[in-house]
C-alpha cells in the first residue's frame, strides 16, 4: 500500500469510526483497518484485568476467548514496559507463548503490539497484530499506536454515548 493509499484509508477510518456506537460494532471495524493498513493476517484486542492479573481477548480473529497471565508472553512484556513491541521471529523470543499456537492451531511467525491507555495513562489493554507477509517495521508501530489511541478514544466515546 502506498503512503497516499494509507493516508486515504486513515481519513476514511477516522470518518467512519464516528458512526460506530457499540463495542461489538467498533472493535471489528478497528481490527479490519489495522490489518488492511499493516498487511497483517490477524488482530487481537486483549483487556487487562488488574484484579486477576490476566489479559483476555475481547476480540481475536479465528479463535475463541484467550486468557493469559499478565506477566506472560509478548503481550505481557508490552503491558510491563508500556510500549509497543515488534518481533519478526517469534520463535527466537523467549517471551513467545508457543502453547497458544498449539491450542489454537495457528502458526504465528511475527507479531506487533501496542498498549491501549485510558485517560489516566494506565494500560487497559493490548492491541496485537500477527503474521505480516514481510517484517513488521517502525512505520507499522506508528500505525499500531494510532489504532491503539483510536481504540482508547472509541471505548471512552461509547461509554459517554451509553451514559
Amino acid at each position: 500500500m502506498t503512503d497516499k493509499e494509507i493516508h486515504e484509508k486513515l481519513v476514511e477510518f477516522g470518518t467512519k469510526i464516528l458512526y460506530k456506537r457499540s463495542l461489538p460494532e467498533g472493535l471489528p471495524f478497528i481490527s479490519s483497518y489495522a490489518k488492511a493498513i499493516t498487511g497483517a493476517d490477524r488482530c487481537s484486542m486483549f483487556i487487562y484485568d488488574s484484579v486477576n492479573k490476566e489479559l483476555w481477548t475481547t476480540l481475536a480473529d479465528g479463535v475463541e476467548k484467550l486468557i493469559i497471565p499478565a506477566d506472560k508472553g509478548i503481550i505481557g512484556e508490552t503491558l510491563k514496559h508500556k510500549k509497543g513491541i515488534i518481533e519478526n521471529d517469534v520463535n527466537s523470543n523467549p517471551y513467545f507463548l508457543s502453547e497458544v499456537d498449539m491450542h489454537t492451531g495457528y502458526d504465528t511467525k511475527n507479531v506487533i503490539t501496542a498498549p491501549v491507555f485510558n485517560v489516566k495513562k494506565e494500560v487497559v489493554g493490548i492491541l496485537q497484530l500477527l503474521n505480516k507477509n514481510s517484517d513488521f517495521n517502525e512505520g507499522d508501530l506508528k500505525y499500531m499506536d494510532f489504532f491503539a489511541n483510536s481504540l482508547s478514544d472509541f471505548v471512552e466515546l461509547v461509554n459517554l454515548y451509553k451514559d
